[in-house]
C-alpha cells in the first residue's frame, strides 16, 4: 500500500471512530531517559506519525543572523552523517517515510510519518539529520538562493510588506519584528558556522515538546524516544524576553504601485492562557473569523461590494498576542472599507453579540472541533501544540463544554475589554486614495 493511500485511510478510520466531543485517548509516556511524551495508539493500521517541537525557532537567530534558524531548518534534510543530500532522499524514499522540517518563530518543527515494518531503520535515519547535519558547501548555496528567491518575491508581494511592515512597527528590536527568511544581505552573509551555532542555539533537550499517534506502544515510544534524542544537548540559547507592542492607533500608508491595496490592521491582543480566551475566541468567530457570516465579511463585502475578503484573527505567540485582521480593496475603496471596519470593532466593542449570533458561533465551533482530528498527523500536531500551550490531555474532551458555557455577558465584557477602536493601526500598501499616514 502506498503512503499516500495509506494515509488516507488512516483519517478515514479515525475520523469515522471519533464521537461529537472528539474524544480522544492520550497517554502521557515518559521515557527510561526521561523524555516525555503523549500518545495515542490506534493499531488498526501500521503506521505511525510522530510530531516535535523544539521551542525557540527563529526567535534564538544569534544577532546580526537573521535568517541563520530558517536556513539551518532547511538544510536538516541535505545530507547528514555519511550521506550527501541525494543519498539521504534515496534511503528515506526506500524506507516510504515521509519527514518534514519547517522554522517560525516559536518553534523549530519536525513531522516524520513512518510504516511499522521499518520504523527502526526510519528513526536511525530521523536521527542522524537530527544528530549530524553535513551543512555541505553545495546544498548551503542551494538552499541559501532558494530562501534568497523567497526573499526578492516577498519583497514585490503587497500581501507580505504589509505583514512585514506592521511586525516592524509593533516590535521595534524583537526578533518578532523581523521574518525570519531574513534579508538578502544577512542570509548571504550565513557561513557553515553559523549554521552549527543555530543548531545548537535550538535543538536541545530542554525545549522539547513529543507527540505520537498510531500503530505503538508505550513501552516502544520511549525505547523509540531515547534513541532518537540520547546525545543531545540538554540546554540551547536562553529563550527570548517578552516582545514590547510599541505601535500606538493610525494609518501607515507604504506606496505600491497596483491597482488594489492591502491592509494588514490590529492592535495589542489576549494572550492563550487568559481565562477570558474562549469568550474572546467566540466573539472574534462572529466578528471576523467566521468567513460570509461574519459581521466584517457583511458589511464590507456583502453589503456594499468593496471586498472579496475580509478577516480577523487572535493570534497569540509565545512573547506576545495580537489581534490582527486584513483586508484588500480597490484603491479608491479602501479608505470607505477602513471606515467601516473601525465602526464594526466599535459597535462590537460597545454591544457584544446577540443571542442568535451566539447560539449560532457555538453550534457550528462545537460541530467542526471535531473534524480536525482526521488522521495521525494532525492529531499529532494538535497534541503538541497543546503541550505548547501549556494545556492538559483532557482538554481534547472538554474544549466544547468550554465553549458551551461562553454567555452573552462574557462576551460583551470580554469584547469592551480587548477590542480597542482607537488603537487600531492598519497598514496600507498601494496607492489608496484619500489616506496618509497618520501616526
Amino acid at each position: 500500500m502506498s503512503m499516500i493511500r495509506l494515509i488516507a485511510t488512516v483519517g478515514l478510520a479515525l475520523w469515522l471512530a471519533l464521537p461529537a466531543r472528539a474524544a480522544v485517548d492520550i497517554q502521557e509516556v515518559t521515557s527510561p531517559g526521561g523524555i516525555d511524551a503523549w500518545l495515542v495508539e490506534s493499531h488498526e493500521i501500521p503506521f505511525v506519525a510522530l510530531e516535535i517541537r523544539f521551542r525557540g525557532g527563529a526567535s534564538l537567530d544569534a544577532p546580526g543572523k537573521r535568517g541563520a534558524v530558517n536556513l539551518m531548518t532547511a538544510l536538516l534534510e541535505e545530507g547528514s552523517g555519511e550521506m550527501d543530500a541525494r543519498a539521504f532522499v534515496r534511503a528515506r524514499d526506500a524506507l516510504a517515510a515521509s519527514f518534514r522540517f519547517s522554522a517560525g518563530q516559536d518553534s523549530l518543527s519536525l513531522s516524520a510519518r513512518m510504516l511499522s515494518e521499518n520504523r527502526d531503520e526510519a528513526v536511525a535515519l530521523l536521527r542522524q539529520a537530527l544528530h549530524a547535519p553535513r551543512f555541505d558547501a553545495d546544498a548551503i548555496e542551494r538552499v541559501r538562493s532558494q530562501v534568497i528567491s523567497s526573499i526578492r518575491s516577498d519583497a514585490k508581494d503587497p500581501n507580505a510588506i504589509a505583514g512585514q511592515t506592521f511586525d516592524r512597527l509593533a516590535f521595534g528590536a524583537h526578533p518578532y519584528a523581523s521574518p525570519i527568511d531574513g534579508t538578502e544581505d544577512s542570509v548571504t552573509a550565513l557561513t557553515r558556522a553559523d549554521l552549527l551555532d543555530a543548531h545548537a542555539r535550538v535543538v536541545a533537550r530542554d525545549r522539547l515538546y513529543v507527540a505520537a499517534v498510531g500503530d505503538i506502544t508505550a513501552e516502544e515510544l520511549g525505547a523509540l524516544l531515547d534513541r532518537l534524542f540520547d546525545g543531545l544537548p540538554e540546554t540551547g540559547a536562553p529563550l527570548p524576553e517578552q516582545a514590547p507592542y510599541v505601535l500606538g492607533g493610525g494609518i501607515t500608508v507604504v506606496p505600491f504601485d497596483t491597482p488594489q491595496s492591502v491592509a494588514v490592521f490590529g492592535h495589542r491582543g489576549m494572550e492563550r492562557d487568559d481565562p477570558d480566551f474562549f469568550a474572546a475566541y467566540v466573539m472574534n468567530e462572529v466578528l471576523g473569523a467566521g468567513g460570509f457570516e461574519s459581521r466584517l465579511m457583511k458589511e464590507v463585502r456583502v453589503k456594499r461590494g468593496l471586498t472579496y475578503g475580509v478577516y480577523s484573527y487572535l493570534y497569540p505567540m509565545d512573547y506576545a498576542a495580537l489581534m490582527l485582521g486584513q483586508v484588500a480593496s480597490g484603491n479608491e475603496n479602501i479608505a470607505e472599507a477602513i471606515a467601516v471596519i473601525r465602526a464594526e470593532w466599535a459597535k462590537m466593542a460597545e454591544s457584544g453579540v446577540t443571542e442568535q449570533e451566539l447560539e449560532d458561533v457555538k453550534t457550528y465551533l462545537t460541530g467542526a472541533y471535531p473534524l480536525r482530528f482526521d488522521g495521525n498527523a494532525p492529531i499529532a500536531r494538535i497534541l503538541v501544540g497543546m503541550q505548547m500551550e501549556g494545556l492538559s490531555p483532557g482538554y481534547v474532551n472538554t474544549r466544547n463544554d468550554q465553549i458551551m458555557a461562553v454567555t452573552l455577558e462574557d462576551v460583551r465584557r470580554v469584547a469592551g475589554k480587548l477590542l480597542q477602536p482607537d488603537q487600531l493601526h492598519f497598514v496600507v500598501v498601494g496607492r489608496p486614495e484619500g489616506l496618509e499616514t497618520t501616526n
